[in-house]
């Protein structure tokens, strides 16, 4: 276990004295809201109202009163449509919603605070300094910078133990809303989340959390304390790099998953070990359909078997992208950054894609099709009686993927989809819209796939114009 650095009581002071002021801030009379102290009515679904107090009555205060278990399973609290933290004090009328981890946004905001736990003993055991910790769908990780150290598989156990300890402690999850002066001072000492601070707050203010001697950069809603993790198992370490980008420093990722009981874990592992039999890398070794290679990383080599499956798969798409009026075409692999620069693409995603230089110019291998269908639709004049135009094309696409997470077939540098753009009047939207997801329904439904739809909502660094973006969002 490395021993703190004498920055470490520095934070943590800083960090409890912004607290106290703070609290002192939310107990004194302000003129947004209602007096802390005064009546409020909490609606709940499907149990009626109950009378709290403005700036003094929390969720989970709510939860104890209701019984039933509810302040054991509840995770976090949605707050007039807003999810928070239950300790939060509630600021006037509300409709509440106490999620538990069955819910999406309880998993959520459990993995997150397990990445806490995570980077909290991993700075401690390693003398690491924390870069990024995130809940993902299945579990969550922690980027480390460690220098030239790595950490080893053989390690792996003893930090599980040490996150078992460390969970056992109950240490809480401590909220600040901090200025960005304030973040400068708290993140001095970590310039991988100073960067983030300067790069990604762009509101007065930002949420930072400490847990034990951890401080977070990190929007939350967590959990109340550690000690509602009763299980977690580490799981991987591997070599990644921040921002993704192998010009960037070389960090150490180390994966985790947790849950509220053992019982919970072990059914989870067991899931893994079925999952392990179905594994599609170990079919296709077995079944001689496909394989990787060091000497071409991320790319695969599809077998004789594997490219007659693969070729079946293709002239499916192709028959069912004929019956749907789409037009099948070629365009080129590599590009002009010009295309890039002119798209948006190179702003956003240069990192991930691959450039050479000739003696005369620089090119990329595309990653996707979108600016060549462009160029192809913009290359003559168009009349609006060609709409809707729906342009296919199975052309490869190279994407500089981590070597971290290239895994089997579902996450590769080379690759062919099934992509196609259409190009139609917004008065065509609405019907090609419903074709396309029938199209889905379809494809999907002969494969014997199921699937759910998410609605990707206005990201901040949005391509195209905002005008085009409320429409859509109408």
């Amino acid at each position: 276990v490395s021993v703190p650095g004498p920055e470490l009581p520095e934070r943590l002071r800083l960090f409890q004295r912004l607290r106290e002021e703070q609290e002192q801030r939310n107990g004194a009379v302000s003129g947004a809201g209602p007096p802390p102290g005064t009546p409020i009515r909490i609606a709940l679904a499907g149990r009626g109202h109950l009378p709290g107090r403005a700036l003094q009555t929390t969720p989970f205060q709510v939860a104890t009163q209701l019984g039933g278990g509810l302040a054991e399973a509840a995770l976090v609290a949605r707050v007039n449509g807003t999810l928070q933290d239950l300790d939060q004090p509630l600021a006037t009328d509300t409709d509440l919603e106490l999620l538990d981890f069955s819910t999406p946004e309880g998993r959520e905001a459990f993995w997150q605070s397990g990445a806490c736990v995570l980077a909290a003993v991993a700075e401690q055991f390693f003398g690491a300094t924390l870069c990024s910790g995130q809940a993902t769908e299945d579990g969550f990780f922690c980027d480390l910078h460690m220098g030239d150290r790595t950490v080893q598989r053989g390690e792996l156990p003893a930090l599980e133990d040490a996150c078992a300890a460390f969970t056992r402690a109950g240490h809480r999850f401590e909220r600040l809303e901090a200025t960005r002066q304030q973040l400068a001072q708290l993140f001095k000492h970590n310039p991988f989340q100073l960067q983030q601070v300067e790069e990604e707050v762009t509101s007065p203010t930002a949420t930072v959390y400490r847990c034990g001697s951890l401080l977070q950069l990190c929007r939350g809603p967590l959990l109340r304390h550690t000690g509602l993790i009763a299980a977690l198992r580490v799981l991987t370490s591997s070599a990644a790099f921040w921002r993704g980008a192998q010009d960037q420093p070389s960090l150490q990722r180390v994966t985790a998953v947790a849950f509220p009981s053992p019982q919970e874990l072990a059914a989870w592992q067991q899931a893994q070990d079925e999952a392990s039999l179905r594994d599609h890398r170990r079919i296709g070794r077995e079944q001689e359909l496909f394989f990787f290679h060091k000497l071409s990383p991320g790319s695969c080599f599809f077998l004789p078997r594997g490219a007659h499956i693969y070729n079946a798969l293709v002239e499916f798409i192709r028959s069912q992208y004929r019956a749907r009026g789409f037009s099948e075409v070629v365009t080129p692999n590599m590009f002009s950054p010009q295309l890039w620069e002119l798209s948006g693409h190179w702003q956003h995603y240069g990192s991930h894609m691959f450039s050479f230089s000739t003696p005369s110019e620089t090119l990329s291998l595309k990653p996707m099709n979108c600016p060549a269908h462009c160029l192809m639709f913009a290359h003559r004049p168009r009349s609006w009686r060609e709409l809707p135009l729906r342009l296919a094309d199975f052309g490869v696409l190279h994407r500089n993927e981590a070597p971290s997470t290239l895994t089997g077939l579902t996450r590769v540098r080379r690759f062919q989809q099934d992509d196609a753009h259409i190009f139609c009047t917004l008065e065509q939207l609405q019907e090609e819209i419903d074709s396309c997801l029938d199209f889905v329904q379809t494809v999907y439904s002969v494969l014997g796939f199921s699937f759910r739809l998410a609605l990707a909502t206005r990201p901040q660094g949005f391509l195209g114009n905002p005008e085009s973006w409320d429409r859509a969002e109408q």
